[in-house]
């Protein structure tokens, strides 16, 4: 069910501009209270340790980690408003996610980490996993490049890897709809995808509006 603790939903058109600081207390402010509107999340079952609930929110939780991380590391270094509020949306609104899906864990008494391999929640998902990341998440390589990156060029590669990284979550998120009965993680999930789909628009509108070349 929705939690009024939680971070708004991304919105890149908000033209507002956080320092590294704020945005970071921001993002430590969201986990908190996404943990905290998670334990208040009235809960009608109890997903056993092999379930596509737990599957889920684990794989999930690792998911949105690297989205923050990448986020956090464009912030420090964007010159677009655009695409600096963009990185402060999703590191803020996807670390408050991951601490209601924690404080889920934690209800279900269930640890962080599942004895499953990654995706196993999902059927036929052998093919999701390239080099054990996940569908859409970076590689080591694209972080370290991101790292370097300054100006238009860490722009566009942050651009490019968030879109295929909200490509991944938002197939994820879907499975776990049709997949799961529980209604918190129907409404959490069709958060996700609702958001990310509105990021991709958002994405592909700022990515036109960079310099070209």
């Amino acid at each position: 069910m929705p939690d009024p603790d939680l971070p708004d939903e991304a919105t890149p058109s908000h033209g507002r501009r956080f320092g590294t600081l704020v945005l970071a207390l921001t993002v430590v402010a969201g986990l908190a209270l996404g943990y905290a509107g998670g334990l208040l999340t009235p809960i009608a079952t109890r997903p056993g340790d092999d379930s596509v609930e737990a599957g889920f929110i684990r794989d999930m939780s690792t998911h949105h980690a690297q989205a923050v991380e990448m986020a956090m590391i464009m912030h420090t270094k964007a010159q677009d408003d655009q695409v600096a509020s963009l990185s402060a949306d999703i590191a803020t609104t996807q670390q408050g996610q991951i601490g209601t899906m924690s404080a889920w864990l934690r209800t279900w008494k269930l640890s962080p980490t599942g004895s499953k391999p990654r995706m196993a929640w999902m059927p036929d998902s052998e093919g999701s996993i390239t080099n054990g990341l996940m569908p859409g998440m970076a590689t080591e390589d694209q972080l370290t490049q991101l790292r370097a990156a300054s100006g238009v060029t860490a722009e566009k590669l942050f651009l490019d890897l968030m879109l295929a990284h909200h490509l991944g979550g938002i197939h994820m998120a879907q499975a776990a709809v049709e997949l799961s009965g529980d209604k918190d993680i129907d409404w959490l999930a069709g958060t996700m995808v609702a958001s990310q789909q509105r990021e991709l628009q958002a994405i592909q509108l700022i990515k036109d509006e960079l310099p070209q070349g």
